[in-house]
């Protein structure tokens, strides 16, 4: 996702965030901001040694409300075109935002 896709420059830049010392996010105390493409839901990145989130709403940087989460809907798609998330293999273009453009 690119600077534009996101609602200001300070959200593209915290969620695009890559650290020199930590591969991963949840490990760098200096990522804050988790997107999830699949389910388009940003979230506050919880350093307790996991991977969790907290869900937000609104940008801390700007205050625009952010794009409704689409968990509901991909978990609906999927079982719309019979594949089951836990069990089956999930076709690539679920693994990210691009299924959202087939449904439009």
């Amino acid at each position: 996702m690119t600077q534009s896709d996101h609602c200001c420059a300070e959200m593209a830049r915290r969620v695009n965030w890559r650290c020199d010392q930590h591969d991963d996010p949840f490990a760098c105390p200096d990522a804050l901001v988790r997107f999830s493409a699949r389910f388009q839901e940003y979230g506050l990145i919880v350093h307790d040694g996991g991977t969790s989130t907290i869900g937000i709403t609104f940008c801390p940087w700007c205050g625009r409300r952010l794009p409704e989460s689409q968990r509901d809907r991909w978990f609906d798609e999927l079982e719309r075109r019979g594949i089951d998330p836990w069990e089956d293999d999930v076709p690539a273009e679920f693994e990210d935002g691009r299924w959202l453009s087939f449904l439009r």
